[in-house]
């Protein structure tokens, strides 16, 4: 007998989450339902850096090293534009903006934010990333490559490392950057690897978290913190569901605004197994730098699923503490974020 999440993975697939994976092979599209991975797919094919989403999910952005490519994604998990049945498209709509290589990217409001591995960093509409319904010739948009290219510079002064870039915020070896309108402004810290925009700004530095509140206040200290997120849907100036990773720890941000580790799966033992992302939809949901994605039920209790092998995952009943982890058969991962519908 099929478990309610099995059926809404392989058969009815209302109320699934749609997740998107960067990897050095490319984007890959993950269907989840409560903490149980089914069907995934190699949608995209390049050689993806990072990606982003905008906060209802509708907007994707990917950094190869290309270019900067986005589409516009239905919650089904299709492509705005794409074939009317999602189980049998393995493909995105996806448009190439002209931007040319790209080490980071981010969504500001329904702008897109882009940074070259020069340091150069520019934006632009992300109207640029609509669907080009007239043009059936090219599912990958080369119908609007002759169009000039729409991205504004941000500065005159290129930085030289830009590390992370989400909402108005930019994460470098110098510190944070808020973006205003057309210019850069830096907003304080050093060597930070990673920022967060969503409900109160975070920045991951290589000396601890912060927060910015009245300044930046470290929240966690002593640590070397590679990775931060937290959950779109927050309000401003809260904080709901929020993650960091130091090293091979997980925190997790407490009902009681602490922030305490998490215990990960036995079967995440080597260093590729370090967690390189976290994302949010009905569940918690992180990817590791080997291709290992992970799922976790909100609100604890025993996974009431049953496993499921097939020729390209691999599925294991995580800790006490809930975790599932499933190998997606890809390398090189670098971010996982989530498509529309997110609403825990």
């Amino acid at each position: 007998m099929h478990s309610i999440e099995e059926k809404r993975v392989y058969g009815d697939r209302s109320g699934a989450t749609h997740a998107y994976v960067a990897s050095g092979t490319g984007v890959v599209r993950v269907r989840i339902a409560g903490d149980a991975v089914g069907e995934f797919s190699l949608p995209v094919r390049c050689a993806a850096r990072d990606l982003a989403t905008s906060p209802d999910g509708h907007l994707l952005a990917v950094a190869t090293d290309e270019d900067v490519l986005c589409c516009r994604l239905e919650a089904d998990g299709r492509s705005d534009g794409g074939s009317s049945d999602p189980a049998h498209d393995e493909s995105l709509e996806v448009v190439e903006t002209g931007f040319g290589p790209a080490v980071a990217v981010g969504v500001d409001d329904e702008d897109l934010v882009a940074a070259g591995p020069d340091g150069r960093l520019a934006r632009s509409s992300g109207e640029m990333c609509d669907s080009i319904e007239d043009d059936e010739t090219d599912r990958r948009g080369a119908g609007d490559r002759d169009r000039e290219p729409d991205w504004q510079s941000l500065s005159t002064d290129r930085i030289d490392d830009v590390r992370a870039i989400d909402g108005d915020l930019v994460g470098t070896d110098d510190g944070v950057y808020r973006l205003r309108d057309d210019r850069l402004e830096h907003a304080g810290l050093t060597d930070v690897r990673d920022v967060s925009a969503a409900g109160i700004p975070l920045a991951a530095a290589v000396d601890g978290l912060y927060k910015l509140g009245n300044g930046w206040m470290e929240i966690l200290e002593d640590e070397t913190v590679d990775r931060v997120a937290a959950d779109a849907a927050a309000e401003f100036g809260r904080l709901e569901r929020a993650h960091a990773v130091a090293g091979e720890t997980l925190f997790e941000l407490g009902p009681d605004d602490e922030w305490r580790s998490v215990s990960l799966p036995d079967s995440l033992e080597s260093p590729d197994d370090r967690i390189v992302g976290v994302a949010y939809g009905e569940s918690v949901y992180a990817a590791t730098e080997n291709g290992r994605v992970l799922a976790r039920r909100d609100g604890g209790g025993a996974a009431d699923v049953t496993d499921v092998d097939d020729a390209n995952a691999t599925t294991e009943t995580a800790d006490p503490d809930q975790w599932r982890v499933h190998t997606i058969g890809v390398q090189n991962v670098t971010s996982i974020e989530c498509g529309p519908d997110r609403t825990p």
